[in-house]
């Protein structure tokens, strides 16, 4: 029996990058017909303008005004939604390892954080959503009806995206990619506001040895276990 909710329901889906959880929170989207919210984007975005406008990452007042200002556009894909930052395309470098570091360094700044908070909140909408990101089920959906958090070692996680980075024509270098995400790690763990951490209600799965199929159906059997499908 569906469980009758006050709000729009939501699923938080947790953990640090490499470990699936952008892969998982599409399919439960698409396997459920729930909006989709990757709030990475949005720190990878005001990444890139702080970067293009040469915003200095210590500059808390400008990040805020870059975040709370962001021209983003969501357009329909043939996978995922396809990313328009002020009219420009962005789907390929929003994804690229630098964009990523930019991003780690913007959302330590709680200013940053703020601004984008009731953004991210606001795409709670019917019949549901599926949030991805490093602080949902903590932060911005404190009261999400199931909450998942994903983990995997810092090298299985380099190994995918190295895979990942050499299947889309990117010259990539394996050492590198797993000192970046140890230093990623580090830094987001560490943060004073909002440091990357599994909530305290949240079911965490480890990843190093299952396939996203596998991850998904545990999911899957959880969100029916609730009530919420």
């Amino acid at each position: 029996m569906t469980i009758p909710y006050t709000q729009p329901p939501v699923i938080a889906v947790d953990g640090p990058s490499g470990t699936g959880k952008g892969t998982l929170s599409l399919k439960l989207a698409a396997r459920l017909g729930w909006h989709f919210l990757d709030s990475g984007v949005l720190y990878r975005l005001v990444g890139m303008l702080a970067d293009r406008q040469a915003v200095a990452l210590d500059d808390a007042p400008s990040l805020a005004r870059l975040a709370a200002q962001l021209p983003l556009e969501f357009r329909p894909g043939r996978e995922a939604p396809e990313i328009y930052l002020a009219g420009e395309c962005v789907t390929s470098e929003v994804r690229l390892e630098s964009t990523g570091a930019l991003a780690s360094w913007v959302a330590a700044c709680p200013e940053v954080r703020g601004a984008l908070l009731q953004r991210q909140r606001e795409l709670r909408r019917a019949p549901g959503l599926v949030a991805d990101g490093r602080d949902m089920g903590t932060v911005v959906f404190p009261d999400a009806q199931l909450k998942i958090f994903l983990t995997a070692s810092p090298e299985i996680r380099a190994e995918r995206r190295y895979k990942q980075l050499k299947g889309k024509g990117f010259d990539v270098n394996l050492a590198r990619l797993l000192e970046d995400i140890r230093e990623r790690d580090e830094r987001d763990s560490k943060r004073a506001i909002a440091p990357l951490q599994p909530a305290l209600d949240a079911e965490i799965l480890d990843t190093n040895l299952l396939g996203i199929a596998e991850v998904e159906d545990r999911v899957m059997r959880l969100a029916y276990s609730r009530g919420l499908v």
